[in-house]
């Protein structure tokens, strides 16, 4: 066992270098209930607009509703990839607008065991999937694991969905900090949902930033906020995004703003270039 583990180390080392070009980033939230799917099913669809290839991945195993909120209904999840070895490119699915998701599933009735095997295979063919687009974009599910830190610590950017509620506050707070403690360098976005207006949005924002800085010594970025929309609960009873369903609403005016200020930010922005996703997560899976 020792042998063949030392052998998987060794061919995983010889394939750092994967040649994927696509960024990596995680939308997260403390909670659950401050609509961190419908932000990212939308701003996914946003960037697909703005030329964009995007894969959506739903994070959220045995309890995704991704397809539900597109009113799709996918042969394959993440789930069928995971437990019955279904090829992750065959359980890559079409949405609205040429967006590409991967379901998580619904009804799982039993834990998955992530042997060796299973992540070795996960990864390699997430590396092939990581070739074919310009941004892979995870929808994690609520609160972290072990598992989901390791998909959190790989990726290049995290998005914090929060409202401006105390509670949610406190969990997107508690959120950054603990990946801030494991890793200090990951950048952080600030997506506030939920606004009355754009001074509360604001005053959220200035509010966390603050804890943050005091607390933890970084700066956060805020791409912006989202306002209270009736036509966010209609898309939703419709199944239809809401970026599709009513254009000219106020969240739709919004979640354009903020896709195109993320886009700039991330054109404009320098630093040294990371190391690729798939690398950093078989670092954090097999060499620990």
């Amino acid at each position: 066992m020792n042998d063949q583990a030392e052998k998987l180390r060794l061919r995983l080392k010889t394939q750092i270098e994967d040649k994927q070009n696509a960024k990596a980033i995680a939308v997260v939230s403390g909670k659950g209930g401050v609509g961190k799917s419908n932000f990212s099913l939308n701003f996914s669809l946003s960037l697909v607009r703005l030329k964009q290839r995007v894969l959506l991945i739903d994070m959220d195993i045995g309890m995704g509703n991704l397809d539900i909120l597109m009113g799709k209904a996918p042969e394959y999840s993440i789930v069928d990839h995971l437990t019955k070895r279904v090829p992750l490119q065959d359980i890559v699915m079409e949405g609205n607008e040429g967006l590409h998701y991967i379901a998580g599933g619904t009804g799982l009735t039993q834990l998955i065991n992530f042997d060796t095997d299973i992540l070795e295979e996960f990864t390699h063919q997430l590396q092939l999937l990581f070739q074919k687009y310009d941004l892979v974009i995870f929808d994690m599910g609520a609160g972290i694991s072990n598992d989901s830190l390791r998909i959190l610590l790989s990726v290049h950017e995290i998005i914090v969905v929060t409202t401006p509620e105390p509670t949610s506050i406190m969990d997107a707070y508690a959120t950054m900090k603990f990946i801030h403690l494991n890793d200090s360098n990951l950048p952080f976005y600030l997506v506030v949902n939920k606004t009355s207006s754009e001074k509360e949005g604001i005053e959220t924002y200035k509010k966390i930033s603050t804890v943050v800085s005091n607390f933890l010594g970084r700066e956060i970025t805020s791409l912006g906020h989202l306002p209270e929309d009736r036509t966010i609960q209609q898309a939703v009873k419709r199944q239809v995004p809401f970026l599709l369903y009513n254009p000219k609403s106020p969240s739709s005016i919004a979640i354009r703003s903020l896709t195109e200020r993320y886009q700039k930010q991330r054109f404009t922005d320098e630093y040294i270039k990371p190391l690729p996703f798939v690398s950093k997560l078989k670092k954090f899976l097999f060499e620990r």
